[in-house]
């Protein structure tokens, strides 16, 4: 029977080999493309290079270098020739110059590179006769010194530590970009003023530049931007390791809005249009707090200073900005009294008169403004307030710490139109007291009392709202119908109600108690408990009429300061905040590490792969990982081979007789690993039995 002829194959490299290197293979190539695309990307030929000279050579060295190979190229022509002679008087002309050639060689700063590639593009085609020299125009601008404060090595400390937060230039009297950037470094320091403290750095100063710099993997300094280079110091930060750097714009907004928001931590001031202003901000805004509304004629964003304002007043009033248009004017005029912008508006309390400022604001003047605006008209009790009102029993009086006695006539109840019709008529109440010639002859006497305590600062005018500060209201309306006044509404009906407080401080009697038991651990603990003033409440049971308020208010109080009336103090319920704080108000006022947090590591990502990019030692890592990597996978492969080349050696398939099939396997029998091995010995093939003898002995 004819059989089939074998062809012998060659042989095909296992896919399992290629497999098994496929990361030595990567790292290989990854090496290969540092070492001959991003290595030389990252250290471009200097301009030493075009001289032909040593870097860092002399001034003296570059014009020798320059007078040689100018006399050289003189009969030399043609478009090579003159991209070359380029490239030679840009780089003649950069290191001749002592302050171009000090920011280059320790730096790396490069501003004119732009110029030389406009030139090229230029003259390409052209002989070199024809392109007019010098290519570089010096700039200087000695006058930064008289201007602005320039920060030394020998001042730095003591800056630095009389701050809370910094912003640092660097700059060259060399540079022109820093030159163009002047007039808007003035006005940054000025928006500035008054916020955080701002000076500059010359490049000059190699000790001071250098720590302030960025550092490459070589331990080279530079600056990743060029010159001019914005360096911040946080609040609580001392140190280069925890410093921000400005990458954007140099654009008086963008530097100023970068700072106040990522250093700082201030607040964005919204924009509004006049239906937006209306609805949004008035309609819908808090109703404690006053509203206050800028009226821009840029349209520009909001100042350092007025949003630091607005961080500082955050718990008082509501802040909005808004574009004036001529068309608009009208509006303006007859709804707030604005005749021109820019301009602020003060809106403290509804149907009062708003408080309008026009032109321009600085950071004191706005702060003066602030400070007279920042209560209603009628001001509201809250948490924020009562130490500040003299209606906090743990507190003292607004006349002074030695006053004894004090009052406080408080409004509480819902929001509603009874209740905003009371805050009118106390209102009118506060504003006759504070005008005694207002008041009439006929209630003049009766109205004597209230009016000399509130010019004394002993009474003050305030209202609670019933349904945010329940338990408030509660203690201090202990009436059957409460519920009228304090809690959310259950049913139609609104009463606010008016009570006067007296507040009296006795630290002789206090002390004196506290001394009587000096043993007693829970005289102690209760005495701690209650409050430190005396109170006692007075409700208003009468019409809602000025005359009959002003009289009862007038009354009890003479009433409290000729009459000794009992000590008495309890534990009066803590007022609910009405504000939730932002997440800008805590601002950084702590430094967690020198790392600067996740944020600003995930932010500085790119900029890290980039710099990785440029390591020289990355490569030669690369190359020795995959050398490693290879090696040791060949060991292990070389390993996991062996042992089955013996296993196949030693014990050989058996085939048939035409080698196709193996033969079939019998099935294996029991073993008897557990039988004693006297029952299991085999008898051996080769032996063979000892004959015996008749006898003891042979």
């Amino acid at each position: 029977m004819a059989t089939k002829s074998e062809n012998p194959k060659s042989p095909e490299p296992s896919p399992s080999v290629i497999q098994a290197y496929w990361f030595p293979e990567i790292l290989f190539c990854a090496s290969m493309f540092f070492q001959l695309v991003a290595i030389p990307r990252s250290f471009p030929p200097s301009h030493y290079d075009a001289l032909g000279i040593r870097p860092f050579s002399s001034i003296e060295q570059v014009n020798e270098a320059y007078q040689q190979l100018s006399s050289d190229w003189k009969t030399v022509k043609g478009p090579s020739s003159t991209l070359d002679r380029i490239k030679l008087q840009y780089a003649y002309e950069l290191l001749s110059n002592p302050i171009w050639k000090r920011d280059y060689d320790i730096f790396g700063v490069d501003e004119h590179l732009h110029i030389m590639e406009k030139v090229k593009e230029k003259y390409s085609n052209a002989d070199f006769s024809d392109i007019s020299l010098p290519l570089l125009e010096p700039t200087s601008f000695g006058l930064y010194n008289q201007v602005f404060e320039v920060i030394s090595s020998e001042n730095y400390v003591s800056k630095i530590q009389n701050s809370n937060t910094l912003l640092l230039q660097v700059f060259s009297v060399g540079s022109s970009h820093c030159a163009q950037f002047s007039n808007s470094w003035k006005r940054i320091a000025g928006l500035l003023d008054g916020i955080t403290n701002t000076g500059m750095v010359e490049i000059g100063d190699l000790k001071l530049a250098t720590y302030l710099s960025e550092k490459k993997y070589t331990g080279v300094p530079f600056f990743r931007n060029g010159l001019p280079s914005l360096v911040a110091f946080p609040p609580g930060c001392k140190t280069s390791d925890c410093i921000f750097r400005y990458t954007g714009e140099l654009s008086v907004d963008a530097v100023t809005d970068w700072f106040a928001t990522n250093i700082l931590s201030l607040p964005r001031i919204s924009y509004y249009s006049i239906e937006s202003l209306a609805q949004t901000f008035l309609g819908k805004g808090s109703r404690h707090k006053v509203k206050v509304i800028f009226i821009s004629k840029t349209g520009q964003r909001a100042t350092p200073f007025v949003r630091h304002v607005a961080k500082s007043y955050w718990s008082y009033a509501s802040f909005a900005f808004t574009v004036w248009r001529e068309e608009d004017s009208v509006f303006w005029s007859n709804t707030f009294g604005v005749e021109e912008a820019p301009a602020i508006v003060i809106l403290r309390d509804p149907g009062v008169k708003p408080v309008v400022h026009h032109g321009v604001m600085n950071n004191s003047r706005l702060i003066e403004i602030m400070e007279q605006n920042k209560h209603q008209v009628l001001p509201q009790l809250r948490s924020v307030t009562s130490m500040e009102l003299g209606c906090d029993p743990k507190g003292y009086s607004r006349a002074g710490n030695d006053t004894t006695v004090w009052y406080c006539a408080v409004i509480v109840g819902r929001q509603s139109a009874e209740l905003h019709k009371m805050r009118e008529t106390m209102r009118s109440v506060q504003e006759m007291l504070s005008n005694d010639g207002d008041v009439d002859q006929s209630d003049n006497q009766k109205a004597t009392s209230a009016a000399v305590a509130l010019k004394e600062r002993r009474l003050t005018f305030a209202w609670v709202d019933g349904e945010v500060q329940k338990r408030f209201c509660m203690f201090y309306v202990n009436v059957e119908d409460s519920h009228d006044t304090c809690g959310p509404r259950r049913d139609i009906t609104d009463v606010p109600r008016l009570f006067l407080v007296r507040y009296k401080r006795n630290d002789t009697e206090v002390n004196k108690k506290v001394e009587e038991n000096p043993m007693n651990m829970f005289a102690s603990m209760a005495s701690r408990d209650v409050d430190p003033t005396s109170q006692l409440v007075a409700l208003y049971k009468g019409l809602n009429e000025r005359p009959q308020i002003i009289q009862w208010i007038s009354e009890t109080i003479r009433d409290g300061d000729s009459r000794d009336l009992p000590f008495h103090r309890t534990s009066t319920p803590e007022l609910v905040p009405e504000d939730v704080d932002p997440i800008w108000s805590k601002g950084r006022e702590q430094i967690v590490s020198s790392s600067r947090g996740m944020k600003q590591r995930i932010e500085t990502v790119g900029i890290r792969i980039n710099d990785l990019m440029g390591d020289p030692r990355f490569g030669p890592m690369l190359l020795l990982g995959a050398l490693m990597s290879f090696g040791f996978i060949y060991l292990r492969r070389n390993q996991s081979l062996k042992p089955k080349e013996s296993d196949s050696a030693s014990h050989p398939k058996h085939e048939g007789a035409d080698g196709s099939k193996p033969r079939r396997r019998r099935p294996k029998r029991p073993t008897n690993q557990n039988i004693p091995p006297s029952l299991t010995d085999m008898e051996p093939p080769n032996a063979f039995q000892m004959p015996f003898t008749d006898t003891d002995s042979d």
